[in-house]
C-alpha cells in the first residue's frame, strides 16, 4: 500500500521497510512531532460543560458539613 506523508505529501510505502511510516523521513517525523508539541496540531474534542462556581447553598451545605468534622483543621 501505498500512502502519502502527511507532512511533505511525498508517496511512500506503507510497510515494514519504511520505519517512520506514515512519515516519509525522520525530519518530517520531528516537523509533526513539533507541531503537536506547540498544539499547532490538535484533536477537537467536544467540550464539556463548564465548570461553574458553586452556588451559595452548596458553600453552605459544604461549610456545614466541614463544621461537622472532628478534626480541628476544618474549624474556624
Amino acid at each position: 500500500m501505498r500512502v502519502k506523508c502527511p507532512i511533505c505529501t511525498k508517496e511512500i510505502e506503507w510497510s515494514q521497510s519504511s520505519p517512520f511510516r506514515p512519515f516519509c523521513s525522520k525530519k518530517c517525523q520531528l516537523i509533526d512531532l513539533g507541531e503537536w508539541a506547540s498544539e499547532e496540531r490538535s484533536i477537537p474534542a467536544q467540550s464539556k460543560q463548564t465548570e461553574q462556581a458553586p452556588s451559595q447553598d452548596e458553600i453552605e451545605d459544604i461549610e456545614a458539613m466541614l463544621s461537622q468534622q472532628q478534626d480541628s483543621f476544618f474549624k474556624h
